[in-house]
């Protein structure tokens, strides 16, 4: 069962790919905040003297990255792969068959 059939134009316009260089920023930038909240969050705790707090402002940045890296924001897209065309179907079927007879005749010698 395909659910692509039942969705929305609007929802299947919706871009769901990230570019490499735009995956490094996100990483980057994931790693970025929870080291940060992970830093604060432990200097708070400390003064505190409660982990929990600690917990909950690490929770935070973790879900503060969640929400600026996961989606696929326009700034991740601005690097797209250019692709080689595609080659037509007769050729890739035959040269694949031509192939697997070139390497059975080479196991025959």
């Amino acid at each position: 069962m395909d659910i692509k059939a039942y969705l929305p134009e609007a929802i299947k316009k919706i871009p769901t790919h990230m570019d490499f260089v735009g995956q490094k920023k996100a990483e980057k930038m994931f790693q970025m905040i929870i080291i940060s909240f992970a830093v604060v969050g432990f200097i708070w705790g400390y003064i505190c003297q409660q982990f929990s707090q600690t917990m909950y402002i690490l929770i935070t940045g973790f879900v503060i990255s969640c929400l600026l890296t996961l989606p696929p924001w326009s700034m991740f897209r601005k690097n797209p792969l250019s692709w080689q065309k595609a080659r037509p179907e007769a050729e890739e079927i035959g040269s694949t068959t031509t192939s697997a007879s070139a390497q059975k005749s080479k196991k025959k010698k």
